[in-house]
């Protein structure tokens, strides 16, 4: 496993990628509501990401054929937008997407709410994200790469959730997916140290039943193999010296 060590002008401009997509993300936020198609979220994405002069990194990656990873409901990560699949009250859907910014990528990832949800869904939602900040507090110095891991599954078992297995984060830098791999289940070896420098791309991929999945026979859209809802919370980050520092949050 080489984990790379990002220089000063790389971590710069990986910082100003993270910063784009974290705008994007802002951006599309304020569009799900109910009677949208998952490809107009796709279509104004990407319109979002090119104005910024930017490349969608999602695009054409291993054949993906669109800009935004749109997901409803059961589908985990992957789903591809579809002008016939339209957002209804009470459905959550999960974006996820990054850009390519002077030869560097970024990637996040955020589940919303669409018009009013169950508090059982809203509780997902917000416990997956909960898991990120529980992990991110070991990635710092002092600690090794699979104590973010153990974290994740520590806190996010409690609530009887499933993690998903199959996906796991991954680094960032000047390919989409570089190493290590950063699985969100409990690990029984630590993994290599932490070191400043690492830009890494932590996403709790947690379902609201069990933790298996499948495929659709489209190759790509991942899903609940129970049919439960699912929800996906991304950011990358520096490790510093000290704390992480959160590059696709805005201020």
């Amino acid at each position: 496993m080489a984990i790379l060590i990002k220089s000063e002008r790389e971590i710069e401009l990986i910082r100003e990628s993270c910063r784009l997509i974290a705008l994007v993300h802002e951006e599309l936020g304020k569009m799900i509501r109910p009677g949208i198609s998952t490809k107009d979220i796709n279509d104004y994405g990407d319109e979002l990401i090119r104005g910024y002069g930017c490349i969608p990194n999602f695009l054409n990656y291993n054949g993906y054929p669109a800009s935004i990873c749109v997901s409803v409901n059961e589908e985990v990560v992957h789903g591809i937008p579809n002008e016939h699949r339209i957002l209804h009250e009470g459905d959550i859907v999960s974006l996820d997407a990054g850009l390519i910014y002077k030869g560097y990528h970024s990637d996040a990832a955020r589940t919303y709410g669409v018009g009013k949800i169950s508090a059982e869904c809203q509780k997902l939602i917000d416990e997956t994200r909960n898991s990120f900040f529980e992990g991110i507090k070991y990635a710092k110095p002092g600690y090794r790469l699979f104590d973010i891991s153990n974290a994740i599954d520590e806190y996010i078992s409690k609530f009887g959730y499933g993690i998903v297995r199959d996906l796991t984060g991954h680094g960032v830098g000047t390919q989409l997916h570089e190493d290590p791999q950063i699985p969100n289940f409990k690990q029984i070896r630590r993994g290599p140290k932490l070191q400043p420098g690492m830009t890494l791309a932590i996403e709790p991929m947690i379902n609201m039943g069990r933790g298996d999945v499948e495929w659709l026979e489209d190759d790509w859209t991942v899903v609940a193999e129970d049919g439960l809802p699912s929800a996906h919370y991304e950011n990358t980050i520096l490790i510093t010296d000290g704390e992480p520092e959160i590059l696709t949050l805005l201020g």
